[in-house]
C-alpha cells in the first residue's frame, strides 16, 4: 500500500492509502481514522460506503465522524464509491453511472464487468488488505453510508449478517430496481433481466428472506430526492412484514446533503459501538 497522507485527530490517525486491486483491475484509494485506542490492542471497524459523485474524500471533509469514532475506539473505513483512471469504462456526462457511481454492485455486462465489482472489493478485497496492516478486530465489524452507500450497506449487510454485527443509513436508496435515477445503471452493469437485479435491493433482498438484527435509518423531510429516488417508507413495509426492527426518524427540515450527514453522525456511530463493544 502506498500512504497518501496522514495527520493526527482525536489523538487518533486520519489516513489515506492506494493499493492495487486484484478485484477491480486498477488502482484504488481508501481512508482509515484509526482511534488512539488500537495502542491497547484491535479496535471494532465500522465501513462507510459514500453516495453517487462522492469518494472517500467527501466524507473525510464533510462528515464529522473522527470524534465519536475516538470516543467509542473505532476505526473508521472509506471506500471509494468505483474504480476510477485511465482505461476504466465512465459516462463522463452522466452523474449516476460510471465513475463515482459504482452502486456497491458487481457488474456483469461488458465493458464494466472488469472493473466495476465494488461488492466484492468491499466484502473481500479490502478487509483482507486492511486486516493485514492494522490492528483491528474483523470479528466486530458494523457498517453504514450515505444514500448510494446507504443501499450498499443495506444489501450487504443483509447478504452477509454474520460478517456485519450492526448497519445503519442516512437517506438510503430503498428500491433501486425500481427508482429513475438507479435503473438505468442496475439495466446497464447487470442487464436487462431484471431477476438478476434483486441481489442488490434492499427490499427485493428482505422479500427473498434475508434478515436483520436491527436497522437505524435517518432520512430528511426536505431532501429532495425523497420522493422519487429514496422513498423509505418501501423499506418500512418490507422491514414491518419481515419484522425486522427499523429505527426510521424523519427528520423535519433536513436536506440530503452533508450538513444533513454530519448532524447525526455522532448518534449513528454511538448505535454501532453499543452493538461492536462489550458491555
Amino acid at each position: 500500500m502506498e500512504l497518501i497522507s496522514s495527520s493526527k485527530a482525536f489523538g487518533g490517525s486520519q489516513r489515506v492509502y492506494r493499493h492495487d486491486s486484484a478485484v477491480c483491475a486498477c488502482p484504488m484509494t481508501f481512508a482509515i481514522f484509526l482511534p488512539q485506542q488500537i495502542e491497547d490492542g484491535p479496535v471494532p471497524v465500522l465501513w462507510y460506503l459514500s453516495g453517487l459523485t462522492c469518494s472517500h474524500q467527501n466524507v473525510m471533509d464533510k462528515g464529522e465522524y473522527r470524534a465519536a469514532a475516538a470516543a467509542n475506539g473505532v476505526a473508521i473505513i472509506c471506500p471509494d464509491t468505483s474504480p476510477r483512471g485511465e482505461g476504466i469504462p465512465d459516462e463522463p456526462d452522466n452523474w449516476q453511472f460510471g465513475s463515482g457511481a459504482g452502486f456497491y454492485l458487481d457488474a456483469t455486462q461488458e465493458p464494466y464487468a472488469k472493473n466495476y465489482r465494488m461488492e466484492s472489493y468491499i466484502r473481500d478485497e479490502l478487509p483482507a488488505l486492511v486486516s493485514q496492516h492494522f490492528p483491528l478486530d474483523m470479528g466486530r465489524q458494523g457498517i453504514f453510508g450515505h444514500s448510494m452507500g446507504g443501499h450498499g450497506a443495506i444489501t450487504l449487510a443483509l447478504k452477509n449478517p454474520m460478517r456485519y454485527t450492526s448497519v445503519s443509513a442516512f437517506a438510503p436508496i430503498t428500491q433501486p430496481s425500481t427508482a429513475g435515477w438507479s435503473r438505468p445503471a442496475f439495466e446497464t452493469y447487470l442487464g436487462p433481466d431484471e431477476t438478476t437485479w434483486r441481489a442488490y435491493d434492499s427490499t427485493a433482498l428482505i422479500a427473498d428472506g434475508h434478515r436483520l438484527k436491527d436497522l437505524l435509518v435517518d432520512q430528511g423531510t426536505a431532501d429532495g430526492f425523497l420522493q422519487e429516488g429514496l422513498r423509505p417508507w418501501l423499506l418500512e413495509l418490507a422491514c414491518v412484514q419481515a419484522e425486522i426492527p427499523l429505527e426510521l426518524t424523519m427528520r423535519e427540515g433536513y436536506d440530503h446533503s452533508y450538513n444533513f450527514v454530519s448532524t447525526f453522525m455522532a448518534q449513528h456511530i454511538g448505535w454501532h459501538a453499543r452493538r461492536l463493544l462489550p458491555g
